[in-house]
């Protein structure tokens, strides 16, 4: 067991690594911090800790760094998660704010998280699964080409480019407009991937190659809408901590690369639009990622969608701010995104 002066030696052995990257010594923690003992009580307590596998020496320094086992401890029982200051709010709710749909929005999150922890950021889509359609656009590029706006009840924006075997004028845009809205609007996804595949039944055989096009264009935005995936920013963070890494960066770059072995870490990770869930080094393993943390939290969409978003980055990184800065950024996206999450 370890006493309540240990858990205090293992807070600032943990804080001053992670401030200095230097081992933490019994001397300079003396020095630093008023505990009203001899450094030979501290190396008692240290002692102590290292039995317990918190704390380890590197190599032949005397001083100790934190284990995975120790940086669980202090987030577990240690972590201090102070408030953001009244700038970095005023900074989440005015960048944020200007967001023009849900895609920039994202977008914007993981840029604005990355700079506020100096880790990668990661947003992951809510699960469009239970959306439903609210409008379809179309937008005439000449008369060969048509831009289709796909536009979901969970505010997703969705617009692509579509080259037309045949002109279309303004009346049959019309016509495929209003029909499109007629037998898609309020449908469920998986739905609508069955409405538009019957789309040319609607319209007179001589329109069948037309409306196949337009109609395969819009399955690829649902499928889109319907795929799990992330947005990230950040990824040069890794690299100015390279020397945090034991082997070498490639696995971790190469799973923010593929973004599959990040989505199935996230779905191991418990959803909680209260808290932030915390996965540190070892317990990253088997996703090849045992030199990291990551650090996670879960937002509401518009119609109930729960997604996460997080950082991740070396083990020995400012849990604290980190975690804070996490937990306001997913609850101002809730709020934003429609959804009180207090």
């Amino acid at each position: 067991m370890v006493s309540e002066r240990g858990l205090e030696v293992l807070r600032v052995i943990v804080q001053d690594y992670v401030a200095s990257r230097e081992p933490v010594g019994s001397k300079s923690i003396v020095e630093r911090y008023a505990f009203g003992v001899s450094a030979a009580t501290i190396r008692n307590d240290m002692a102590l800790l290292e039995e317990e596998e918190l704390i380890a020496a590197p190599h032949t320094s005397s001083g100790r760094v934190p284990t995975d086992k120790g940086y669980r401890v202090f987030v577990d029982q240690l972590a201090d998660m102070r408030p953001l200051t009244a700038a970095q709010r005023t900074a989440i709710e005015t960048f944020l704010g200007e967001s023009a749909d849900l895609d920039d929005v994202l977008g914007r999150t993981v840029r604005l998280l990355s700079q506020l922890t100096s880790q990668v950021a990661l947003v992951q889509y809510p699960t469009f699964g239970p959306s439903k359609v609210r409008h379809v656009e179309l937008v005439p590029f000449g008369t060969h080409r048509l831009m289709t706006v796909f536009i979901t009840d969970a505010g997703r924006v969705d617009q692509n480019i579509i080259e037309v075997a045949d002109s279309v004028d303004e009346a049959f845009l019309g016509e495929m407009r209003a029909k499109i809205n007629a037998v898609l609007g309020g449908k469920g996804l998986a739905e609508a991937s069955a409405e538009l595949s019957t789309l040319t039944e609607l319209f007179a055989p001589e329109r069948a190659t037309v409306i196949r096009q337009v109609a395969a264009g819009l399955m690829g935005q649902v499928a889109a809408n319907r795929h799990d995936r992330l947005v990230m920013a950040g990824t040069a963070n890794l690299v100015r901590t390279e020397q945090d890494f034991s082997g070498n960066l490639y696995p971790v770059l190469e799973a923010i690369e593929e973004q599959v072995t990040l989505l199935k870490l996230f779905h191991e990770l418990e959803i909680d639009t209260q808290a932030v869930t915390v996965s540190i080094g070892r317990e990253n393993a088997e996703f090849g990622l045992s030199d990291t943390s990551v650090l996670t939290s879960g937002y509401a969409a518009s119609g109930g969608a729960l997604a996460r978003l997080g950082v991740i980055g070396p083990t020995r990184m400012d849990y604290s701010n980190n975690m804070a800065a996490v937990r306001a950024v997913a609850r101002y996206l809730s709020r934003l995104l429609g959804e009180e999450t207090r």
